[in-house]
């Protein structure tokens, strides 16, 4: 059963030093629970570098691309609690994509994940997106300690929609063009689909196959996920 939706939230970020907890707490305790009771949201993810990248990668998954421009979510976004103005004022040089679900292999939820933003070489983008999802995706997805991967095409026009978050977080964020990701339940088998997707020559990584040089790759372990049932029923508007 391939990703659910055909939208999906990907952002890379760090975190202040110092404010590790403060962010884990509130991202936990709150604003996961309020982004995923949005209408037309399903799933929330975060994780955790593991390679040195940045510190905190957020996934959300939604019914459609739509769902991430919806007057619903903006109406959170330009009007964000006491807690998520202090929680947002945390996160420093954020990558922030609103993407399509492009293709999509596997099941579940991995406790590791590779994540990659890729661009194809000019002219090549037919023949990476071929490649990816004639057969490549449902292979890794269906390895022995691989449980899934998903092929992104973020939006450069939903993605920069401007908000007061995106104006308490100053800074422009950056968009990624594709986006690959790879999940899984064994760190070694992960870390080895990672290896395979950087190599040159064999005809088996991303490059041989019509990516760009430059992709930015990174290896992350899940901190904490939350389903739409459960945070529809948590989530309270905070009255003050």
């Amino acid at each position: 059963m391939p990703m659910p939706g055909k939208g999906c939230f990907v952002g890379w970020y760090d975190v202040s030093p110092g404010r590790g907890a403060d962010h884990d707490h509130w991202h936990s305790h709150e604003h996961m629970i309020e982004r995923v009771a949005i209408p037309g949201f399903l799933h929330g993810a975060r994780y955790r570098a593991l390679d040195g990248g940045q510190r905190t990668c957020v996934i959300y998954r939604t019914e459609t691309l739509a769902t991430l421009t919806s007057p619903a979510y903006l109406e959170r976004l330009n009007a964000p609690t006491p807690w998520t103005q202090q929680g947002v004022g945390m996160i420093v040089d954020m990558n922030r994509t609103l993407a399509s679900v492009v293709a999509s292999e596997g099941a579940g939820d991995g406790g590791y994940l590779v994540t990659i933003k890729l661009a194809p070489s000019p002219g090549a983008a037919d023949r990476l997106k071929a490649w990816l999802t004639g057969g490549t995706l449902a292979a890794l997805a269906g390895r022995a300690g691989l449980n899934g991967a998903h092929l992104l095409i973020g939006d450069e026009d939903a993605s920069n929609l401007q908000t007061e978050e995106k104006a308490i977080r100053g800074a422009p964020d950056q968009v990624a063009d594709w986006i690959l990701l790879i999940e899984g339940y064994d760190l070694s088998a992960v870390e080895h689909a990672l290896a395979e997707m950087k190599s040159v020559g064999d005809g088996r990584g991303l490059i041989d196959n019509g990516a760009a040089p430059g992709a930015d790759y990174g290896l992350y372990s899940l901190d904490f996920a939350l389903g739409e049932t459960e945070a529809k029923q948590i989530w309270r508007l905070p009255t003050n």
